[in-house]
């Protein structure tokens, strides 16, 4: 028989604490009505406005179902607007309305300021290769 795991050596468990974290810190300073994936939506699209619902996915690493409900969700709160696309009929393209702009503009520096608090615990010269480690995990 195997005895206890020591849960503080596994990356899983770790990541999913440090997610933990992140939501406190988010629903504390940065909202508790927008959700970080559905800013990571809003985000996208002030990037890259005019994309499709998939592209929107893959940017934001969402699934498309999950990136479906949000795109929804935003469209009703009148802050994203879909339009058909000229060239493809099948294709519905988004971008931000003048709300979803103001609703992104408000939430960014709030945004950026918990990314600063995360990466706060680290030493200066190591921030880089912690955001190098946690994209090379997120990749597989």
């Amino acid at each position: 028989m195997t005895g206890a795991l020591d849960l503080d050596r596994y990356a899983g468990h770790l990541i999913r604490r440090a997610e933990q974290v992140h939501t406190s810190l988010w629903s504390k300073f940065v909202s508790e009505a927008v959700s970080s994936q559905q800013f990571a939506v809003l985000n996208a699209l002030r990037q890259s406005p005019g994309i499709d619902q998939s592209t929107v996915a893959r940017l934001t690493s969402l699934d498309r179902s999950t990136a479906h409900h949000i795109v929804r969700r935003l469209t009703a709160q009148r802050c994203v607007n879909r339009t058909g696309d000229l060239a493809d009929r099948r294709r519905t393209l988004l971008a931000l309305t003048a709300e979803g702009r103001k609703l992104h503009a408000s939430l960014a520096p709030a945004a950026e300021k918990i990314n600063d608090e995360l990466l706060a615990v680290f030493p200066d010269e190591l921030r880089s290769e912690v955001l190098r480690v946690l994209a090379r995990i997120s990749q597989r």
